[in-house]
């Protein structure tokens, strides 16, 4: 039991770093304009598969090992979490989609990207901070996620509020919208994620959002 939850551990961790990478190019590729849709596709892809293994992997340990309670817990949330990571790399497709579809941001106003690269970036330390957290399953640092994911709310609102009344470009326009849209998920997803790991701690469903 012990060796398995370890090899579950260890590919939460690798899933973690290639969904961080995959939001960070996807972000990249928005602001700056480069063409980064095939890779992107590629690690999306690569993190579905490795939370299908995840669950694969949890299911024979139930089958085998008939884990006790804590185990039981920690293997669901490993479940859990591996799913969260791979909608991290779903996001990071639908945010190049967009550049791919619409161009991205790269001729909009400045201040669309000036706001779009500091919700980015609050989004990515959100992600950052969760993989931490499962790899020290420390509770109090992934308590922190909670502030930073109602600053990310607030600059989702903050943004579309922005938006009306201001003459933009009906492509600029969507293309921010959706790309906003999707990082308040990611970081809705990295909170779920610390609240996993709070779970895993103490058995306590704890909600931080």
């Amino acid at each position: 039991m012990d060796s398995g939850l370890e090899e579950l551990s260890a590919t939460l961790y690798r899933m973690g770093e290639l969904a961080h990478r995959a939001v960070l190019t996807a972000l990249l590729e928005c602001l700056n304009g480069r063409e980064a849709y095939n890779e992107i596709l590629e690690m999306s892809d690569t993190l579905v598969a490795m939370a299908d293994h995840v669950e694969d992997k949890a299911f024979e340990l139930i089958a085998r090992f008939q884990p006790v309670a804590s185990d039981l817990r920690t293997i669901k949330s490993y479940m859990k979490i591996a799913y969260d990571f791979a909608r991290f790399g779903r996001y990071a497709l639908d945010i190049s989609f967009v550049n791919k579809r619409l161009g991205g941001l790269k001729n909009c106003e400045e201040w669309i990207n000036s706001y779009v690269r500091d919700m980015g970036e609050k989004a990515l330390d959100m992600v950052r901070l969760s993989i931490e957290s499962l790899k020290s399953h420390d509770t109090q640092l992934a308590e922190k996620i909670s502030a930073k994911e109602n600053e990310v709310d607030n600059m989702y609102f903050e943004f579309l509020d922005k938006l009306i009344g201001r003459d933009t470009t009906t492509k600029c326009t969507v293309s921010s919208v959706l790309v906003v849209r999707y990082l308040e998920r990611i970081a809705d997803h990295a909170t779920y994620i610390c609240e996993s790991i709070i779970y895993i701690a103490t058995g306590q469903k704890e909600v931080l959002r």
